[in-house]
């Protein structure tokens, strides 16, 4: 009777953590929803996400087209954009282009959220001594220019899709790093933690099960602002010679391929730079309006009103 009795136990609490789960899902989604910076940036990027999801629909021409009978033709309804030098289609190669960059920013801000988070949980977590080994590592990597720090790690790595991505993690991680690190230190001191300890927790379970979920919503704002950051350097790259390699279009090779003809046709130029301009504008309205959403102190003030 009493096993019977502690299973019903236990599914009711069961069932209530879900249902203050998905209280707490509809609660922020409901906070998400009144705030327009945020759902006009996630309208931004999603937008951005769509266009590179269906670009072989979108798209007029096979980006890497050459058509030199239609060089430089100006805006029209078969070239929207027009063409390039190599009478390319711009607006073919502005839509591809926007999976050079999601593909950039996604794969670049997931490997350095994944590294970062474990280096900084680890480093809040385990001690002084071991805390100072890998902050004095992440403050070395941050001591170097972004861009100048991606622009070494292409020389040696070689331009690639893949090594851009590479390069751009290695950059961001230490801000993932010093975030979750510095959440973590202030998350240890509570009392559920030293609750967990108690009921016989080991050590990596109360930090990955009980204290890193508490430190998300930081990650969450920095990473949408690291994927924008992520957009401008794969672009700067590109630019440079040293990101995607060519015919591959990217935002960045586009402006390059521009930089001659902007005088006379400047459609080559003015396509491409908006495309870079509203991605990172959604991106930074996103995450701006994440971080008023997910402010605990913000959340307090809107109840303590009601």
């Amino acid at each position: 009777m009493s096993n019977g009795t502690g299973a019903e136990a236990a599914t009711i609490t069961g069932l209530g953590r879900v249902g203050g789960v998905f209280a707490s899902v509809r609660d922020w989604l409901v906070r998400f929803s009144e705030n327009r910076m945020a759902v006009a940036g996630f309208l931004f990027v999603s937008f951005v996400f769509i266009v590179a999801a269906f670009a072989p629909q979108i798209a007029y021409y096979d980006p890497d087209e050459v058509d030199l009978t239609a060089r430089l033709v100006p805006l029209s309804a078969d070239h929207p954009f027009g063409t390039d030098t190599f009478g390319r289609d711009i607006f073919s190669r502005v839509v591809y282009g926007a999976r050079i960059s999601v593909i950039a920013g996604l794969g670049s801000v997931t490997l350095a959220l994944a590294v970062g988070v474990f280096l900084g949980a680890v480093s809040g977590f385990a001690g002084r001594a071991l805390d100072n080994v890998l902050m004095r590592i992440m403050d070395a990597v941050m001591a170097f220019p972004g861009l100048l720090l991606a622009i070494a790690l292409m020389a040696a790595l070689g331009a690639s899709l893949t090594n851009v991505c590479i390069a751009l993690a290695i950059r961001y991680t230490p801000n993932f790093a010093r975030l979750v690190r510095a959440s973590v230190l202030k998350e240890r001191e509570k009392e559920y933690v030293e609750a967990a300890m108690v009921q016989g927790e080991s050590n990596l379970r109360v930090l990955f099960r009980q204290i890193l979920p508490n430190c998300m919503a930081p990650v969450l704002v920095q990473g949408t602002l690291d994927f924008a950051h992520a957009i401008i350097a794969e672009a700067s790259l590109s630019f440079l010679g040293i990101g995607v390699p060519p015919p591959t279009p990217s935002w960045g090779s586009i402006l390059h391929a521009a930089r001659s003809i902007m005088e006379f046709y400047p459609w080559a130029a003015i396509f491409p730079g908006l495309a870079i301009c509203f991605s990172v504008l959604g991106l930074n309205l996103l995450g701006d309006g994440l971080r008023d959403v997910l402010d605990p102190r913000l959340s307090e003030e809107r109840s303590g009103s009601a």
